[in-house]
C-alpha cells in the first residue's frame, strides 16, 4: 500500500517527513512510502541516500515580496500536475502526508480533488501558508507547536493533535553524558558544554558573534562544540583549541547533544524539538528573513513558556552572548529551569506517535464505501 509524502525545499519539511515514513514501516510493514519533493529543494542531495522511491518535480515556491517572479511557478505547475496524474493513475495512493513547503501545495491540491484522504505535520508556531490553505481538507494535522491550532481553520471532520515534531529521538544506544564530553575530548565531569548550531548549513552572523565572545574571554570550566557550517569554516576553523572544538558540520549530531548542557541555535521547529529532547535549554536566535517569521514566533513562543531565552538577531553580539552565557553558568536555578521546561516540551516519540495515528487513518478511510 502506497503513502505519498510530499514536502521539502528545506531540512524542516523534509526530515520530519522521513521521520514519519520510517515509523509508519515500523508500526505498518505493508506500507511503502512514496516521496515527492523539488528539484531544487534540499530533498535533491536527501532522497537519493534514504531507502525511500522518490520522484523530484520542477516546484517553485510563491514569490510574495517579489509576485512578478511567480510566472515560472505557474508554467511549472501544469507539468507537474500532469506528472502527479500519471504518478496516482499509475497506483493509487491510501493517503497523502503533508510536511509543509512549495513542494507538498500541488500533491495536496491534487489529493483534494481526487478525494484521497489527507493529513499534515506542522512544524512551527506560526503555520506556513501550504499548512493554512488545507488544514480544513484534513483529517488529521499534527502540530509541533500546540499554539499553531489557533491559526488554522479547519473543518468538523479534522483533528488537530499536539505530537511535537518527528525527530530522532535519544535511545538506549546514546552516549552517555561523561562518555560523550570524553569523546570531544574535554573532562567526564565538571563545568559546562555550550553547543553553538546554526542548521546544517551554518549561521554568519552566530558564527561572528560568537568569535567575538570567545576573544572577551572564555568562563572558567566552560567547553564549547562549535558548528559553524561547512561555507564559513575556514574563516573559524582558527578558534579550535583544548576548550574549543570546531567542525564545519556535526554528524553524528547525536554525540554533541549528549555532550551538551547549554545551546545558542536558530529556532527552526526541528532544531528546537531535538534540543528539548535531550533537555538542552537554548538562547534562540531565529533566522530574521524566515518565511513569515516563522522562526521569531518560535522563539518568543518558546521563551513565553519557560523552554529557552530569545535573543534577536540584531541584539546578537559578543558582549551579549557574555552577559547571557555567563549569567545562566552563574544562575544554576536559572539553568535548571530552563531545562525543565525545555524537557515539558519534548516530544521524543513525535514520529511513532504520528505513525501510529496514520496507519489509524489508512483502516478507517478504507472501510468507508
Amino acid at each position: 500500500m502506497r503513502v505519498i509524502f510530499a514536502g521539502g525545499g528545506t531540512g524542516g519539511h523534509l526530515y520530519p517527513g522521513l521521520a514519519i515514513a520510517r515509523a509508519l514501516v515500523r508500526v505498518r510493514p505493508d506500507v511503502e512510502p512514496f516521496f515527492v519533493g523539488a528539484r531544487r529543494g534540499i530533498e535533491r542531495d536527501v532522497l537519493p541516500k534514504s531507502e525511500f522511491p522518490y520522484v523530484l518535480l520542477d516546484l517553485h515556491p510563491l514569490h510574495r515580496r517579489s509576485p512578478w517572479k511567480n510566472w515560472r511557478t505557474l508554467v511549472s505547475a501544469v507539468a507537474v500536475w500532469r506528472r502527479i496524474g500519471a504518478l496516482v493513475k499509475e497506483r493509487r495512493p491510501a493517503l497523502v502526508v503533508g510536511t509543509g513547503g512549495y513542494a507538498s501545495g500541488l500533491m495536496l491540491e491534487y489529493a483534494k480533488r481526487r478525494g484521497i484522504p489527507i493529513v499534515q505535520q506542522v512544524g512551527d508556531s506560526f503555520p506556513g501558508l501550504t499548512a493554512r490553505r488545507y488544514a480544513r481538507d484534513c483529517v488529521e494535522v499534527y502540530l509541533t507547536f500546540p499554539e499553531a491550532g489557533r491559526f488554522l481553520r479547519t473543518s468538523s471532520a479534522t483533528a488537530l493533535l499536539d505530537t511535537g515534531a518527528p525527530i530522532d529521538p535519544p535511545t538506549s544506544m546514546s552516549l552517555s553524558r561523561p562518555t560523550a564530553r570524553a569523546k570531544w575530548g574535554f573532562p567526564r565531569e565538571g563545568g559546562h558544554v555550550l553547543l553553538v548550531y546554526g542548521g546544517s548549513q551554518g549561521s554568519h552572523a552566530i558564527n561572528r558573534a560568537v568569535a567575538a565572545w570567545i576573544d572577551l574571554g572564555l568562563p572558567d570550566d566552560l567547553y564549547v562544540i562549535w558548528g559553524t557550517g561547512k561555507a564559513t569554516y575556514a574563516e573559524f576553523a582558527s578558534y579550535e583549541s583544548d576548550r574549543v572544538r570546531v567542525r564545519d558540520y556535526l554528524a553524528p549530531i547525536a554525540d554533541a547533544y549528549a555532550a551538551t548542557d547549554l545551546a545558542v541555535a536558530r529556532a527552526g521547529s526541528m532544531t528546537t524539538s531535538e534540543l528539548f529532547a535531550w533537555t538542552i535549554p537554548a538562547i534562540l536566535v531565529p533566522l530574521p528573513n524566515a518565511a513569515a517569521q516563522h522562526q521569531t514566533t518560535n522563539a518568543a513562543t518558546l521563551e513565553h513558556a519557560g523552554a529557552a531565552i530569545h535573543l534577536p538577531q540584531l541584539q546578537l553580539t559578543g558582549s551579549k552572548l557574555q552577559e547571557l552565557i555567563g549569567g545562566l553558568l552563574a544562575d544554576p536555578d536559572r539553568l535548571r529551569a530552563l531545562a525543565e521546561g525545555a524537557q515539558a516540551r519534548a516530544r521524543p516519540r513525535a514520529a511513532e506517535v504520528i505513525a501510529e495515528h496514520i496507519a489509524a487513518v489508512i483502516d478507517r478511510t478504507q472501510r468507508q464505501p
